[in-house]
């Protein structure tokens, strides 16, 4: 079963032994950072620091001139990743044997949202999520679009995974958070993600939806939640809320929002891309979920993309439906955290390899290698030499 590592890239440089330590761990494949959001990372064995605080969402390689004169646009990373960050990254590992291909990080992007408030998801109170830009926006959807295929297509790349390429939401790790006191399932999580831009607005319009009424039902649904009521959850406690024709109008909008974004980003990349490079995406089967593994239809998504990778963390049930599709020459990739300190299990990976490929993995994804122990590793490396 071909394994990749996640990897950024301030892993690799300034480390002359990271490379070689990330090809020992027996995987064939790192799955290198080229676009990212903003993060705090560990680096458990750098010679040279021992965190790394990337402040905002970066490109970390020097964007090209298509740039040029566009209000959206990537931002240069700053002290954490300068210069070809990515560039030298690379060469490093596939000085090693490694086959590299980028990861690309698109609809999470906090300071996009604080400079430009107009991309942002607005919620039915009128909350921005300045995170979470609207993927429905026509300026927003030119520029994910745009910075899919650049960061994508880096030099020496064999291929891609995508991430966040759908509707971003409610959930998400920030600094401090204090949003977990009232607990919101599948249904509450859906409605309170629900964007009221002025695109969004039109958009439920075009679907026969009063969009003021639409969100007045949104706030009279989700009022029980906050005073401690049970979350009916999933798309059964949607309808219940809304009532089916409502709900079903709101799926129409944003499916198609989603789905025509990802045909678009998807088609610009191979546009861009030589011949034999794949593209991946992190992929959710159950369509109307938001977040970093985009919600998709698996068929639709299949018939895309050269394949998804799917969050296993939970277990392996989400590689089911997309298997269910029957797919011949599709990647299917089970991830896996394999960070003891993040809830990993690196000591099960062996076992849990076995269960995704019965379940129809193709490939495995490990997350990730720059994060995880000494003692993480060596199990992860005792884990792969058995498969």
């Amino acid at each position: 079963m071909k394994a990749s590592a996640f990897v950024y890239p301030w892993d690799v440089n300034g480390d002359p032994e990271a490379a070689g330590r990330i090809a020992a761990l027996g995987v064939r494949q790192v799955t290198l950072a080229a676009a990212y959001h903003s993060t705090r990372a560990l680096t458990p064995r750098h010679p040279r620091h021992r965190i790394v605080t990337a402040e905002h969402a970066a490109v970390l390689y020097p964007a090209d001139a298509r740039w040029e004169g566009r209000e959206l646009r990537p931002y240069a990373a700053g002290d954490w990743a300068p210069g070809d960050a990515y560039g030298e990254a690379a060469a490093a590992l596939a000085d090693t044997g490694l086959e590299v291909h980028t990861w690309v990080v698109l609809a999470h992007n906090s300071r996009l949202g604080a400079e430009h408030p107009d991309t942002s998801v607005v919620n039915a109170y009128g909350d921005r999520y300045p995170w979470a830009p609207c993927i429905a926006q026509p300026a927003t959807r030119a520029y994910l679009v745009e910075l899919a295929a650049e960061g994508a297509v880096r030099p020496g790349a064999r291929g891609t995974e995508l991430e966040s390429l759908g509707w971003y939401g409610l959930q998400h790790l920030h600094a401090h958070d204090k949003t977990g006191g009232v607990g919101l399932g599948d249904a509450g999580s859906y409605l309170m993600s629900l964007c009221f831009c002025p695109a969004c607005r039109q958009g439920y319009g075009e679907q026969g939806l009063d969009a003021d009424e639409l969100a007045a039902s949104v706030r009279e649904a989700l009022e029980p939640l906050w005073r401690g009521a049970p979350d009916d959850g999933g798309w059964a406690g949607v309808e219940k809320a809304l009532g089916e024709a409502k709900a079903a109008a709101t799926r129409a909008w944003r499916d198609e929002r989603a789905r025509t974004l990802q045909e678009t980003a998807v088609r610009a990349v191979r546009a861009a891309a030589p011949e034999g490079f794949q593209v991946l995406l992190h992929a959710d089967p159950v369509p109307y979920h938001v977040g970093a593994n985009a919600g998709v239809d698996p068929a639709h998504i299949l018939s895309v993309a050269d394949g998804v990778v799917v969050p296993c963390a939970g277990g392996t049930g989400l590689l089911t439906p997309f298997a269910e599709q029957g797919r011949e020459g599709a990647v299917l990739a089970a991830n896996f955290t394999v960070v003891s300190g993040m809830g990993g299990s690196p000591g099960t990976l062996a076992a849990d390899a076995a269960g995704a490929r019965d379940r129809g993995a193709t490939e495995l994804r490990l997350y990730h290698a720059g994060l995880a122990s000494d003692g993480d590793l060596s199990l992860v490396r005792e884990a792969l030499a058995g498969l």
